[in-house]
C-alpha cells in the first residue's frame, strides 16, 4: 500500500527482491496469515509506535520455503520449510507477497502435523498465547484459567496451551462457538450480562489466571474472577491500571519451536476459518475486522 487508509489502499504491486542481511534468509511465501494488528496497522492506529516506509508490504506470519541464505546463516538451508513471525521495528517489508527477508530470529521449521495454511496462522496468535501463559501468568499444573474471547484466532491458541500446561481453562464466547471451544478441551460460557456469575459456577473459588483478548467492561470484570494471588494479563494497557501484565508479542525463535513441537506432538492445532488469494486481501481486512472470526484468516500467496 502506498499510504494509510480502509481496505480499498491494498493493492498488488511489483517490487524489487529484498536484499538480504548476513543474518537473514529469503522466504519464498506459500501462506500469509491475517490479524487484527494488520487492520489497525493499515489505518494507521499505531504510527507512533512502529516508524512506516511506504510503499509498505503488509503482515508478519508466513509459511514458506527458504530461497536463499545470507552468508552468515547456519540454521536453515535453501529447500527448508520454514514459519516465521517476521517483526521488525518498522513497517516496510511485510509478508503478503511472494519474496520476504526473515531474519533468522524470527523463524522456525514447519511443523510436520500441520499444512501451509494452518502453519501461516501459527506464529503471531500462538506466540501472543504462548508468551502470556508461560511468561505473564505463569500457567501451570492444576491452575484454573479463563480465557475471554476463546474462540478467536489467539483466544484458541490459548485454551489448546492452557490444557498442554496442565490447567482446567474456562472460555468466554458466543454461544454459536460452544461446541468448538469444547473440542478444543475449554469449558465454555457466553458473553453478556451476568458473564460473573456464570464463571463463577464453574469455579466457586475463583480462577487462577485470566487472559484476557477483549479489554473494555470485560478486563475490567476480570479481577473480581480472581482468586487471592491470581494473575491478570491482557492485550490490552488498560490491564497495568488494574494491577495485571500487559502482553505485547515479540519474535522469538525458541517460542516459536516449541509451538511447533506442540503442533507435532498433536496437542495444538490452527482452525482456518477464511481462505482469500493474496489479491483479495482487502476482503480478508474486512473480514478480519468484524471481530467475529472463529479461529484464523490466511492469504493464500503461493499455490
Amino acid at each position: 500500500m502506498r499510504g494509510y487508509g480502509g481496505p480499498e489502499v491494498l493493492e498488488l504491486m511489483d517490487l524489487p527482491e529484498p536484499r538480504l542481511g548476513p543474518d537473514v534468509v529469503l522466504v519464498r511465501v506459500r501462506y500469509a496469515g491475517v490479524n487484527p494488528a494488520d487492520w489497525k496497522i493499515r489505518e494507521g492506529y499505531i504510527d507512533d509506535w512502529f516508524p512506516a516506509h511506504f510503499p509498505m508490504v503488509m503482515g508478519c506470519d508466513l509459511s514458506g520455503v527458504v530461497e536463499r541464505t545470507g552468508l552468515g546463516v547456519t540454521e536453515f538451508a535453501p529447500g527448508d520449510e520454514v514459519v516465521g513471525y517476521v517483526r521488525a521495528d518498522h513497517m516496510q517489508r511485510g509478508t503478503y507477497g511472494e519474496l520476504v527477508a526473515a531474519p533468522v530470529r524470527t523463524l522456525a521449521r514447519k511443523p510436520r502435523a500441520l499444512d501451509w495454511r494452518q502453519s501461516a496462522g501459527l506464529p503471531a496468535a500462538g506466540l501472543t498465547a504462548y508468551q502470556a501463559l508461560r511468561r505473564h501468568l505463569r500457567v501451570g499444573s492444576g491452575d484454573v484459567l479463563l480465557v475471554h474471547a476463546a474462540a478467536g484466532g489467539v483466544g484458541s491458541l490459548a485454551v489448546q496451551i492452557g490444557r498442554a500446561l496442565g490447567a482446567r481453562v474456562i472460555g468466554t464466547a458466543s454461544e454459536r462457538n460452544h461446541d468448538f471451544l469444547r473440542s478444543l478441551g475449554a469449558e465454555p460460557v457466553t458473553y453478556g450480562p451476568g458473564l460473573a456469575d456464570r464463571v463463577r459456577a464453574l469455579a466457586p473459588q475463583g480462577v487462577d489466571a485470566v487472559f484476557d483478548l477483549m479489554g473494555g467492561d470485560t478486563l475490567a470484570g476480570s479481577p473480581a474472577l480472581l482468586r487471592p494471588g491470581g494473575r491478570l494479563a491482557s492485550i490490552s494497557g488498560d490491564v497495568v491500571e488494574l494491577g495485571g501484565r500487559y502482553v505485547f508479542v515479540r519474535p522469538d525463535p525458541v517460542d516459536l519451536a516449541a509451538l511447533v513441537d506442540l503442533a507435532d506432538q498433536g496437542r495444538l492445532r490452527v482452525h482456518v476459518s477464511a481462505e482469500f488469494p493474496l489479491a483479495d486481501a482487502a476482503r480478508a481486512h474486512e473480514l478480519v475486522a468484524t471481530g467475529h472470526v472463529r479461529g484464523k484468516v490466511v492469504l493464500a500467496v503461493a499455490p
